[in-house]
């Protein structure tokens, strides 16, 4: 799977957020360390348990 991510640099840092999952967003010193923590908040976004309400499930949904 591949994301899309915006990135800038501004005042010295360096500022970024996945434009395709929202709410994953990073601020770092250098490129490679924003780019590692957007893929590791993507990780996180991705194990965070659902708390499913009622009678509702949970669907995994493959997208190529």
């Amino acid at each position: 799977m591949k994301l899309r991510a915006l990135v800038k640099q501004e005042n010295g840092w360096w500022i970024g957020w996945l434009v395709d999952i929202p709410g994953v967003n990073a601020q770092e010193r250098t490129r490679d360390k924003l780019i590692e923590s957007l893929k590791i908040g993507f990780e996180d976004m991705l194990n965070t348990e659902v708390e499913l309400p009622g009678e509702s499930e949970l669907v995994p949904i493959a997208v190529e």
